[in-house]
Formats: structure tokens, C-alpha cells, sequence
């Protein structure tokens, strides 16, 4: 790709990379449908060593491992009890990392798609994700710096997503899913900036763009320029998402093989040149393409920043 200069001298806050896929990269067990959930119950000293890792590769905001710790999920698979102990264990392992680090780090609370990635359809009805969501802030509000809802795939999910968050004083950040092959679109077909409006009116602080390709993000950067509030990026690596079902294993997804740390933060740094102000990883980014990225930025004269 052709790589675009990004403006000079600007305090960009670098997020860190795909937490899940790092775990699932590590892990000696096979892969299982609650994903990064599952490590941090058989393996949990690796999910502080991947935050650890996000951190020292220059990433100022760690989110927690809860992506697949919802409600539904958790009672799709028998084990809803645990609810707590898994949120719980993961705000200690990030706490737990930061800490090791010394570094001036924020934590930010997940609240992801409560039933499957990339599948608007199976999304509950908004009324349900809002009790839902409302339950995993209660969870977390006492400990993170900041909630990010991410690979939000509809306005509605957005919306509840972001009231549920925005209930608890912290900053919240949303993040939506776009389609791959048009990043004009949400992957429930509605307008990225209808998605990114609904968001900002229920009290989102920043809107991004993640778990897509680099390319439809790309497209969809300057479509977030008029929104009124910061924005930013954070793709994915995957060839494509087709194949993953609800319920599914991470196992049957294919990594790109053109996205090294070179390319990515060069896709990185286009996004940047557009606009953003907050960019980072998701699945299949990993802390060496978040220090590729933290480099570039630097060397374009930008400062790594924790906060907006």
C-alpha cells in the first residue's frame, strides 16, 4: 500500500493490540469456544504476561479480558456462575500488569458483543443488552479508568452499549464493526456515521473503528471526521471472518500473511494522516506490531498519550 505522512506533532494514545489471539497464540490447550475467557481459567499467569508484553511495547491503555465473559456466553456454555470470579480475575491481572510495569498505564473496561462477534442478527433486543451491560460496568466501574465498547455491530448495540457505560462517570470510548469489503457500512448494513451518531448521543466520548480489516477502516476514518468527538482505529489481521460461528472456535480463522508490524503501522499511520487520534490492535495484532506503531509514531514527532 501506499503509506500516507502523518500530521506532525500530535499526542496520539496508543492502545494495545488483540489480546484474545495473543492468548490463544500461547496457550498450550486447544482452542475452546469462550476463547481468551478459557486461558485466563486454565492458564491465568498468561493473560498478565500479554498485558505486561502490550505495555512494554509502548500501548498506554490495556483493555481487560472479558470479551467472551458476557451473560449469554457464559450461560451458553453452563458456567454462568462464575460471572464474577472471571471479571474479577481479569481486572487482576491487568491491575497486576500495570503495576509490574511502572508505567503510567489506564485499564479499560470491555463491554464487547454479548452474544457473538460479527453476527448483528443474533444481537438481543436493545432493552436486554442494556441489563446486560449494565451488569458488566457494575463489575468493573471500580477499577478501570475507562470503558471501551467495542466490535459494536448496529446502532442499537452501540447505543446500549454506550448508555450502560456512560451510567458510570468514566470516560467511554465505542468502537464500531464495519464491513470488510465496504467500511462505509456497519455489519448490520446500517451507515457507519448513523452508528457513530447514536453512540455520540448516548455519551460516547470517542468513537473508533475495530476488529475490520485495515482497509475498511481506512475508508471509514473520514467519514468519523465530522462527528464532533475524537476518533480512531484499531483492525484486525484475519483474512476473514466467515468462517467463525457463535459458539464457534477461534481456531478455524486464517491470518493475513502481508501484515507484519512494518505494513500494519504503516496502515496505521494512514489513519493518523486522516485524523485519528487513537489507534491500536485487535486480533492478530500483536506487541511487536504495537512497538512497530509506537516507533513510527515517535519518529513522526507524535507523543504517545494515556488519555484524550
Amino acid at each position: 500500500m501506499a503509506e500516507v505522512s502523518a500530521v506532525r506533532g500530535r499526542a496520539i494514545v496508543l492502545l494495545d493490540g488483540g489480546v484474545g489471539q495473543e492468548l490463544y497464540r500461547r496457550s498450550a490447550r486447544p482452542a475452546a469456544p469462550l476463547w481468551s475467557v478459557q486461558v485466563m481459567m486454565d492458564e491465568p499467569a498468561l493473560v498478565e504476561a500479554v498485558h505486561l508484553d502490550f505495555i512494554e511495547a509502548g500501548a498506554r491503555i490495556v483493555t481487560v479480558n472479558t470479551y467472551t465473559a458476557t451473560p449469554p456466553r457464559l450461560e451458553r456454555e453452563g458456567i454462568a456462575p462464575l460471572f464474577d470470579a472471571l471479571h474479577n480475575a481479569a481486572l487482576n491481572a491487568a491491575e497486576a500488569a500495570r503495576e509490574k510495569s511502572g508505567q503510567a498505564v489506564r485499564i479499560a473496561g470491555c463491554l464487547p458483543p454479548l452474544v457473538g462477534s460479527y453476527r448483528p442478527d443474533l444481537t438481543p433486543a436493545e432493552d436486554e443488552c442494556l441489563a446486560d451491560y449494565r451488569r458488566i460496568v457494575a463489575a468493573q466501574a471500580k477499577r478501570v479508568d475507562l470503558f471501551l465498547c467495542e466490535t459494536m455491530l448496529s446502532a442499537a448495540e452501540a447505543r446500549a452499549a454506550t448508555v450502560a457505560a456512560h451510567e458510570s462517570g468514566k470516560p467511554v470510548w465505542t468502537a464500531l464493526s464495519v464491513n470488510d469489503a465496504d467500511g462505509s457500512l456497519l455489519r448490520s448494513g446500517e451507515g457507519v456515521v448513523q452508528g457513530a451518531q447514536a453512540a455520540v448521543d448516548a455519551g460516547a466520548d470517542a468513537v473508533l473503528i475495530n476488529c475490520s480489516s485495515p482497509e475498511a477502516v481506512a475508508t471509514a476514518m473520514p467519514l468519523l471526521a465530522g462527528i464532533g468527538v475524537p476518533f480512531g482505529g484499531y483492525a484486525n489481521g484475519f483474512v476473514s471472518i466467515g468462517a467463525l460461528k457463535p459458539g464457534g472456535t477461534v481456531d478455524v480463522l486464517e491470518a493475513r500473511d502481508d501484515l507484519g508490524p512494518a505494513a500494519y503501522a504503516g496502515h496505521a499511520l494512514g489513519w493518523v494522516a486522516a485524523g485519528a487520534a487513537v489507534v491500536g490492535g485487535c486480533c492478530e495484532i500483536g506487541p511487536a506490531h504495537i512497538a512497530a506503531l509506537g516507533r513510527r509514531l515517535t519518529a513522526e514527532g507524535h507523543e504517545l498519550a494515556a488519555a484524550l
